[in-house]
């Protein structure tokens, strides 16, 4: 009996020490002078570098606002490029304090690797075949060579589809989402699956992009967001508000270009956004006016989207189900007050 409370007592203290040294993270990120952020090996539109090596994309945009808000420094933050194979390990390890790379929330996912702190792009796993292959529709795809990332989600959804439709499929997996990419446009199999947005960037990459399509089928929800390890609330709030500031800066009008002016705006809640009024930022350990800091640096949520991914971008992604909720989409974050 004593053995076994004496045990007991070991190890509530080995989670509280382990708590205390997690809740640490935002006290090491301040030491070092700048966020390690984890990103993709290269996703156009999400986390992608140019030859100088300078990186942009919605998550890269999140990265860099996050930068602001601790630091009011957008560039105060350093990307490691991941594969999806290692990207959780690097998290859990400390190597990196936040993932932003592109990555389904799941519930096992959310148990055993980090807390995801919302979403920052609502997708679903499609199907890109070429042309030449004459097929309109996904149930047309049995005895397929399927090409898709070691990893990830994809690879469950796709056995899942497949075998709800009664169809055969072979797989070609990579751990390397450039391996993929060079592997389907080789001819080595004839289907590519991830996600549609995932789809849309690296079709970009093809030396013929406009020889292939993307099937109708969505076969999953892939709700994408970033995480942090568990046990450290408060760099957890940090990451969580980052992105709650993006999205109701850009519901309440605030802009990269007007976010100064409407510090003197006469709505209480634009008022507690900025941090003119209330002690919100500092509940989370940042100046009041994080949220100013992070939309003057970066941007708000539709901006980064239209920069990075819209329209007018080579993606050409309509807003869509990632519209705010008063246009028609899931963007919804919890107020600030």
């Amino acid at each position: 009996m004593h053995l076994i409370k004496t045990l007991a007592v070991s190890a509530a203290l080995a989670t509280t020490a382990g708590l205390v040294h997690a809740d640490e993270t935002l006290d090491a990120v301040k030491g070092k002078g700048f966020i390690q952020c984890g990103v993709s090996q290269g996703l156009p539109g999400f986390s992608n570098p140019d030859d100088q090596g300078n990186w942009t994309g919605l998550d890269v945009d999140f990265c860099r606002a996050m930068a602001a808000a601790v630091f009011n420094d957008a560039e105060a933050v350093k990307f490691t490029p991941l594969s999806a194979k290692v990207r959780f390990t690097a998290l859990t390890s400390g190597e990196i304090d936040v993932l932003a790379r592109n990555t389904t929330w799941t519930m096992s996912r959310d148990s055993d690797f980090g807390e995801f702190v919302g979403v920052n792009y609502y997708d679903g796993q499609g199907f890109m075949v070429p042309k030449a292959l004459e097929v309109s529709s996904a149930i047309e795809l049995d005895g397929a060579a399927v090409c898709t990332n070691t990893g990830t989600t994809t690879e469950l959804n796709v056995a899942d589809y497949f075998r709800a439709n009664n169809l055969n499929y072979t797989v070609v997996a990579f751990e390397k989402a450039d391996e993929v990419v060079a592997a389907y446009d080789a001819g080595r199999c004839d289907v590519y699956t991830t996600d549609r947005s995932g789809l849309a960037a690296q079709r970009t990459k093809l030396s013929k992009p406009d020889d292939h399509i993307v099937l109708p089928e969505i076969i999953s929800k892939e709700p994408l967001g970033p995480l942090v390890r568990h046990g450290d609330s408060q760099w957890g709030d940090i990451a969580r508000w980052t992105l709650n500031c993006m999205i109701n800066a850009e519901e309440s009008g605030i802009t990269q270009a007007n976010a100064g002016d409407m510090a003197t705006s006469n709505d209480p809640n634009i008022k507690r956004i900025l941090g003119v009024e209330g002690d919100l930022g500092g509940k989370i350990g940042l100046e009041n006016g994080f949220c100013a800091n992070v939309v003057t640096a970066v941007g708000n949520y539709g901006e980064s989207y239209d920069r990075n991914v819209g329209p007018d971008t080579p993606l050409k992604l309509e807003r869509g189900v990632n519209a705010l909720w008063s246009d028609g989409g899931l963007l919804y974050a919890a107020p600030q007050r």
